[in-house]
């Protein structure tokens, strides 16, 4: 088990993250999404997406979970490496990284494109899943990279 507190953040906000995903689809299913603004095959767009956030979920607890159960490197590995550590939860972030920014990415051309930034249309909330999508993204990969 690790005592790097670092590593201890980073794994709370992959976990956080994963059960922000979870919270969102159970949410996302249990409303009518009637409302007339929102685009024309806005479920159909959306549903698919469920099993893309649910993968991700996924990777990231199970590198939480490595990240901070993965046995510390020796001072002279940690030296030669420069503080990174290799192993399958870093590799895990990485992976998550990038599917939180393609996620993010398509996210934010969608929302643009369809007008659900703006304020009356949930915007609020919209911007902030791709603010924290895109975040998350950019702070994972600088970890593990």
């Amino acid at each position: 088990m690790t005592d790097s507190v670092a590593t201890w953040v980073i794994a709370g906000l992959e976990v956080v993250a994963a059960l922000g995903i979870a919270t969102y689809w159970v949410t996302w299913f249990r409303e009518p999404h009637d409302e007339p603004w929102l685009p024309e095959g806005y479920v159909e767009h959306e549903t698919p997406f469920v099993f893309a956030d649910a993968i991700l979920a996924t990777v990231l607890v199970l590198a939480a979970v490595l990240q901070v159960t993965e046995p510390p490197l020796g001072p002279v590995a940690e030296l030669a490496l420069g503080g990174r550590r290799p192993g399958l939860g870093n590799s895990l972030g990485l992976i998550a990284a990038g599917m939180l920014a393609f996620l993010g990415i398509l996210d934010l051309a969608y929302f643009a494109r369809t007008g659900l930034f703006k304020r009356e249309h949930g915007g609020i909330v919209n911007i902030g899943v791709v603010a924290g999508t895109l975040l998350l993204s950019v702070i994972l990969t600088l970890r593990f990279v």
